[in-house]
């Protein structure tokens, strides 16, 4: 895939402003930038329903991790003495943490075809 000799960023060929000069090898986004082309003129390269697909996506492949962190702060913060809650909060918090490396090597091939689809 070429890259924009602005940003440096790599897009597909579609994604780019056909023309020589200032316009070559200018990807949309810095073109829209710098005025070289009206915005209405220019694809999207990202769509709203594929970016909320591909957030979505990326946000059930690391909730896991954000729980395991949270759940210790909350631990460590308020649920040392909570008598029997806390050793039932305690025994979940490890079964979650050691879960979760599981959970996310097993599902990164998932993730990884899923992404694939999403990306344009």
């Amino acid at each position: 895939m070429p890259s924009c000799r602005i940003c440096k960023q790599h897009y597909p060929q579609s994604q780019f402003v056909s023309g020589n000069g200032p316009r070559y090898l200018t990807c949309v986004r810095c073109a829209v930038e710098q005025g070289m082309v009206d915005p209405e003129a220019v694809p999207q390269l990202y769509s709203d329903e594929l970016v909320n697909a591909r957030m979505a996506l990326f946000s059930r492949r690391y909730a896991p991790w954000v729980l395991v962190i949270l759940g210790w702060s909350l631990y460590f913060s308020f649920g040392n003495g909570l008598g029997i809650w806390s050793l039932i909060f305690f025994v979940s918090l490890i079964i979650l943490t050691l879960i979760a490396p599981v959970i996310h090597f097993f599902g990164s091939a998932r993730f990884k075809a899923n992404l694939l689809k999403l990306t344009p």
